[in-house]
C-alpha cells in the first residue's frame, strides 16, 4: 500500500488514498436481509460526511484486511486486532458526522464478531463507569467493563475506537484505521450511500485526490467526473446506482457543474428526455444533446449528464 495517510490519535477516524490497483476486485453480488434494513436506514441519513457500505472479504493477511464494496476497495488496518478475520464473515461499514461503525459479521447466521465504535469521548449523563457511542441504530451507552482506568486518562471530545461485545460492554481500546477507494458506480441492486465534500488536492491520470473531512480520498474520474481542477470543491451524493457529483470554485456556494450519473430511463416514448435520481428527487433533462450518444443504449445502462452552474444541460457521457 503506498502513498497512506493514517491518524493515530488513539484510534480515531483514518481514511486515506490507495495507489488504483490493476487488480482491484468487482463489487460484492449477494445482500442479505439485515443489509437492505441497513440500506434503508442509511438512505434517511443526511449527515455530512456520511457513508454506508456493506463489504466482503478480498484479501486478508494479520491486521489488515481488503474489501470488496459496491463502490471500490476498502481496507481495514490494525496493530491490535483484526488478527481472525475469515473470508466466512462480512464487514457493515458506517460513517456518520465525526463517528465512525464497523461491525463484522458471520455470513452465515448474521452474528456479531467484532463491533467497533469510534467517535469523541461522551461520558454517560451522571455515571462515570458507561461511555455513550453513536451506533446505525441511534446513540447507546456502553459499560466500561475492565477499561474504566484506560479510558480515565482522555477528556471529553478525544476521539478514541473501543470495541464493545452484544452486551454493549467495553472489551478494548483499539488502533483501526481504514482506506476507502471510491472506484466504481454500484451495481444495480447494491446497497450503497455516500455524502461527502472536500477540496481536490492533486490530479493524478483518471485519479482525483479529495482532501475530506475524514482524510483524502482517492476517487476514480471514470465514476462520471469530467475535467475536476485543483482547488476546486467536490460533493459527492451516491444513492444505491446513482451518483450526483457537484464540482464549484473554491470559496463559493454555487455550483460549476454538475454530473448527475444513473441508469438511463427514457421520461417519455419519444426518448426526448431522460429521467435521473438527484438529491432533490427525480429530475428530468432534454435528450437532445445526448441524441447521438443515447442511440442504441439500453435503458438501465449507466449515463451520466452534464450540466452548467444554471442547471443546463451542456453534454451526456457514458461513465467508466
Amino acid at each position: 500500500m503506498s502513498n497512506v495517510r493514517r491518524h493515530r490519535n488513539g484510534g480515531g477516524l483514518a481514511a486515506a488514498a490507495l495507489s488504483f490497483a490493476d487488480d482491484q476486485p468487482s463489487a460484492p453480488d449477494d445482500q442479505t436481509p439485515a443489509q437492505s434494513e441497513a440500506s434503508a436506514v442509511a438512505a434517511a441519513d443526511d449527515v455530512t460526511p456520511s457513508i454506508a457500505l456493506k463489504g466482503s472479504v478480498w484479501r486478508t493477511k494479520p491486521g489488515i484486511a481488503f474489501l470488496k464494496t459496491p463502490i471500490g476497495l476498502l481496507t481495514l488496518s490494525s496493530k491490535t486486532t483484526l488478527k481472525d478475520f475469515r473470508a466466512s464473515q462480512d464487514v457493515s461499514f458506517r460513517i456518520h458526522g465525526t463517528h465512525l461503525a464497523v461491525d463484522i459479521r458471520k455470513r452465515t447466521d448474521g452474528s456479531l464478531v467484532h463491533r467497533y465504535l469510534s467517535g469523541p469521548i461522551t461520558r454517560g449523563t451522571g455515571d462515570d463507569k458507561t461511555l455513550l457511542r453513536w451506533t446505525p441504530g441511534g446513540e447507546k451507552s456502553f459499560h466500561l467493563g475492565t477499561h474504566e482506568q484506560s479510558l480515565a486518562g482522555f477528556r471529553d471530545g478525544d476521539v478514541v475506537t473501543v470495541e464493545v461485545d452484544a452486551t454493549d460492554t467495553i472489551i478494548g481500546l483499539r488502533d483501526l484505521q481504514f482506506d476507502l477507494q471510491i472506484g466504481q458506480i454500484p451495481a444495480n441492486g447494491s446497497d450503497a450511500h455516500l455524502v461527502l465534500t472536500g477540496t481536490i488536492s492533486k490530479l493524478k491520470s483518471n485519479f482525483i485526490f479529495l482532501r475530506t473531512p475524514v482524510g483524502v480520498v482517492n476517487v476514480n474520474a471514470k465514476v462520471g467526473i469530467r475535467n475536476p481542477k485543483v482547488g476546486q470543491t467536490m460533493t459527492l451524493r451516491m444513492h444505491e446506482q446513482r451518483l450526483v457529483a457537484d464540482l464549484s470554485a473554491p470559496n463559493t456556494r454555487g455550483t460549476a457543474r454538475r454530473f448527475v450519473t444513473g441508469p438511463l430511463e427514457f421520461a417519455s416514448p419519444d426518448h426526448a428526455s431522460v429521467k435521473l435520481w438527484t438529491p432533490d428527487g427525480e429530475r428530468t433533462y432534454p435528450a437532445d444533446r445526448g441524441k447521438a450518444l443515447l442511440t442504441g443504449v439500453r435503458e438501465g445502462s449507466p449515463i451520466t449528464v452534464e450540466l452548467n452552474g444554471q442547471g443546463n444541460v451542456v453534454g451526456f457521457h457514458r461513465p467508466n
